[in-house]
């Protein structure tokens, strides 16, 4: 038995994108480097000024649904954000042993839904990049139900429209405010991401059971 995840006490398995299944390193490179170099360029302003700009703007906005939306961003800087992450999209990468849980959990005959805060934009994006879709019996972006995964809202319209038993559910999530929003929905069984930017020291996972890479998650 999985130390981690009582495995015959679930049917439904929800996964995150962005730093559970895929390296957190593309997205942060992005935000952090590559994005504000290219707006300072724009402006010709000094780029870490325009960078401090801009994580001032990110801390305001994080965790609503506009700050995980290509199309805010596009029209707040007035850039072609998807041609930009096009220009570094050979950072996206999958995490250690994702292929191999994800092909187990599929024989198991689980249902697998991947719930992401990412834009329907950027899913595309990685899920060409990638080749992880067929492994996935739903994709379901925040965007479609009009809720963050940090609102309450948004796993009450996923219910609906992807049914499943809180009781008898898993989420993996490297976000500790998603994370507790599941919990409180009442989302049984949570596992956070110990790193989810390969590149960054581990992160602090509160109380919920945390891996280094999904071969701790495999059934046995």
């Amino acid at each position: 038995m999985n130390p981690l995840v009582p495995w015959a006490h679930i049917d439904t398995v929800l996964l995150d994108m962005d730093g559970t299944l895929l390296d957190l390193h593309f997205d942060n490179h992005f935000w952090q480097t590559h994005l504000p170099q290219r707006y300072a360029e724009s402006l010709d302003r000094p780029h870490d000024v325009v960078r401090h700009e801009l994580m001032t703007r990110y801390r305001q906005g994080a965790g609503t649904l506009d700050w995980y939306s290509v199309d805010f961003w596009q029209n707040e800087l007035g850039l072609d954000i998807m041609c930009l992450k096009e220009e570094v999209a050979h950072l996206i990468a999958v995490h250690p042993h994702v292929l191999t849980f994800l092909s187990a959990i599929r024989l198991s005959g689980r249902r697998i839904v991947l719930a992401t805060n990412a834009h329907h934009k950027s899913v595309a994006l990685k899920m060409a990049r990638t080749g992880l879709t067929p492994h996935f019996d739903a994709i379901i972006s925040s965007h479609a139900l009009g809720a963050a995964k940090e609102e309450q809202a948004f796993w009450q319209h996923l219910n609906k429209i992807e049914p499943f038993d809180p009781a008898r559910t898993l989420l993996v999530d490297d976000s500790l405010p998603v994370l507790d929003s599941a919990r409180r929905y009442g989302i049984a069984h949570l596992v956070a991401v110990k790193k989810p930017d390969t590149r960054q020291p581990q992160k602090n996972t509160a109380d919920y059971p945390a891996i280094d890479d999904f071969s701790q998650l495999l059934p046995k």
